[in-house]
């Protein structure tokens, strides 16, 4: 089968800056202030990403779960939101699944 013959749609990848808002949406809301200024330090400058990642896993074990929840959760109502953008969900249920998963609780 040929690839141009398929009935595909392109996914483009999203921008960095709305995955850098989920790391300082995540920094910010961080209890412990200590971490979250430390969060929130790592990401100035270049390479904000690996600094991030590594405040986390390295110096911050305990915020590894919160993390990836709120990561997740974003990513999938963003996968959520490209279908109905592309008209393959309706409105109704992409906004029942917004409903349904909210950011969760940082700790």
């Amino acid at each position: 089968m040929e690839i141009d013959k398929l009935d595909l749609i392109l996914i483009a990848p999203l921008p960095p800056h709305v995955w850098f808002q989920d790391m300082a949406d995540f920094a910010d809301g961080i209890i412990d202030s200590a971490a979250s200024r430390r969060l929130t330090q790592s990401l100035q400058g270049r390479g904000a990403f690996r600094r991030f990642k590594n405040q986390v896993y390295e110096h911050h074990p305990e915020l590894i779960s919160a993390w990836h929840a709120l990561r997740d959760v974003r990513a999938h109502r963003r996968a959520v939101e490209w279908l109905l953008d592309q008209e393959l969900i309706d409105v109704g249920a992409a906004q029942q699944f917004a409903t349904d998963h909210p950011d969760p609780g940082l700790p």
